[in-house]
C-alpha cells in the first residue's frame, strides 16, 4: 500500500480539477485475516500499538487518534453495505513518515477497506457493483469515506474531519510504475500517463513539520476547502449557474475568471483561492506536455510557478517547506515543490538519478543547518514512480 507524491495539483481534487501524481517506493505492508465475529482489531506491528472496535454503523471513532482512519471505514462499510458484519484482524508496518504529506492516512483507509471488502465479499454484491465497480470509482468512494460525503446511492457518514477529495486514494490505487498519471476528479477519471524518464528520480524531504489531517493542521486545511466552496457559492448566486465544482464554474463561460473577479470584489481571500486553482489547472496540463517532450527547463519553471502560487495565493506553506523548495532549485534540481495538504509536510526535488545520493546529502545538510530543531523528525529518501496498491506472493 504505497504512499503518494503529488507532482502538481495543489488542492485541486475537491474542486473538480486535475493532478499529476505517482506512488512512492515507501508505504505500508499489510496482512489481514477475516474473523467469525464483527470485531475489528488493528495492530501497528512496528510500535505494538493496537486498537479494537466493531464493524458497525455506530462504531466508536477516537478523533485525533491514529485508529480513527480505520474505524471511520468500519462505520461507513457497515452503513453502506447492510449485512456486512465480518470483522478482521489487520496488522501493518510502514516506512512512510507519518503526517508528512505522503498520504499515510489515506493509505491506511484504503488498506482497511480492501481487507473488509475481501472478508465480506463486497465485490460480489449488486449494490457494490452498481455504484463502485471499478478501481477509479473505488478511489472516488474512499475519498467520500474520508470526507464523510455521500457517493452515489451510498449515503455519507462522519469522516475523519477533512474536507478533501480523492486524489490520494486515486494515486494509491491507480498509479503506474515509471510514470506520472493525470487524473481529474469529481468524478474520478483518467486523463493520461506521462513516463518519467529513466534518468530522473525524486528526492523527497519530509520537513519534520507535522501536518496531521486530524491534528493541528485540520482547521488550516479545511480553510482552503471552505474558501473554494464559498467562491463557488458566490458564482452560483451571481450567475444562476448550477456548476457542481470550481472547475465546472470556470468552464461555464469564456470569461469566467473576469466574472469571478467582479463577483468576489472585496473578498480577496476567495479570489486568491480561485486564481490559484485556475493557474494550477493550467500548470498540470502544460507540465505533463513538457515532460512528455523532454523539455525539462520548462517543467522546472512551471513547477516553480506552482510553488509560488502555494506560497502567495493558497497560503499553505511554512518557512521550512519554502526553504526546502528554494534550496533544491539552487542545488540544481530539475524541479522542486512542496506537495500535499500543506502547513508542513514534504517537498520533492526531481533530480538526475546519477546525482541523487549526493544531492540528497547536500540538501539535507543545508536544511538541517538552517532548521536544526527539525533534525529529529526530518527524513530524506530517494524514490522512483512506484506501483499502485497490490497483493504480493
Amino acid at each position: 500500500m504505497p504512499g503518494r507524491l503529488e507532482f502538481l495539483g495543489k488542492h485541486t481534487d475537491y474542486c473538480g480539477g486535475a493532478s499529476l501524481v505517482c506512488a512512492v517506493e515507501r508505504g505500508f505492508a499489510v496482512a489481514s485475516a477475516p474473523r467469525t465475529d464483527a470485531r475489528v482489531r488493528i495492530v501497528d506491528a512496528v510500535s505494538g500499538r493496537d486498537a479494537e472496535g466493531e464493524l458497525s454503523d455506530s462504531a466508536a471513532v477516537r478523533q485525533g487518534h491514529w485508529s480513527s482512519y480505520s474505524f471511520t471505514v468500519c462505520r461507513r462499510v457497515a452503513r453502506n453495505f447492510p449485512g456486512a458484519r465480518r470483522g478482521i484482524d489487520l496488522a501493518f508496518a510502514s516506512n512512510l513518515p507519518s503526517a508528512a504529506g505522503l498520504s499515510s492516512s489515506s493509505a491506511l483507509i484504503v488498506a482497511t477497506f480492501l481487507a473488509l471488502a475481501d472478508a465480506n465479499e463486497l465485490a460480489a454484491r449488486a449494490d457494490y457493483r452498481a455504484v463502485i465497480g471499478g478501481t477509479e470509482n473505488l478511489a472516488g468512494y474512499l475519498g467520500a469515506v474520508e470526507n464523510g460525503s455521500s457517493y452515489g446511492a451510498l449515503t455519507g457518514a462522519a469522516g475523519v474531519g477533512t474536507e478533501g477529495g480523492s486524489q490520494d486514494h486515486t494515486a494509491i490505487l491507480c498509479a503506474r510504475v515509471g510514470a506520472l498519471v493525470q487524473y481529474a476528479y469529481a468524478p474520478t477519471r483518467f486523463e493520461g500517463a506521462v513516463p518519467l524518464p529513466d534518468e530522473l528520480r525524486f528526492v523527497v524531504a519530509a520537513s519534520g513539520v507535522v501536518a496531521a489531517k486530524t491534528g493541528s493542521a485540520l482547521a488550516l486545511y479545511n480553510h482552503a476547502a471552505a474558501n473554494a466552496a464559498a467562491a463557488l457559492e458566490a458564482w452560483r448566486a451571481g450567475t444562476g449557474s448550477v456548476a457542481p465544482t470550481l472547475a465546472a464554474a470556470l468552464a461555464d463561460m469564456p470569461n469566467a475568471m473576469e466574472r469571478f473577479r467582479e463577483l468576489l470584489r472585496g473578498r480577496d481571500d476567495l479570489l486568491r483561492r480561485v486564481e490559484q486553482f485556475d493557474r494550477e489547472a493550467a500548470l498540470v496540463r502544460d507540465a505533463g506536455g513538457a515532460l512528455a517532450r523532454g523539455d525539462l527547463d520548462l517543467v522546472g519553471r512551471l513547477v516553480d510557478e506552482s510553488q509560488v502560487g502555494a506560497e502567495q495565493l493558497l497560503g499553505n506553506q511554512v518557512p521550512e517547506t519554502i526553504a526546502l523548495a528554494r534550496d533544491a532549485r539552487e542545488l540544481g534540481a530539475v524541479a522542486a515543490s512542496a506537495f500535499g495538504a500543506g502547513f508542513g509536510g514534504s517537498v520533492y526535488a526531481l533530480v538526475r538519478a546519477s546525482e541523487g545520493g549526493d544531492f540528497e546529502r547536500r540538501w539535507a545538510e543545508r536544511y538541517l543547518a538552517a532548521f536544526p530543531g527539525r533534525r529529529t523528525h526530518a527524513t530524506f529518501f530517494i524514490t522512483g514512480a512506484a506501483a499502485a496498491a497490490h497483493v504480493e506472493g
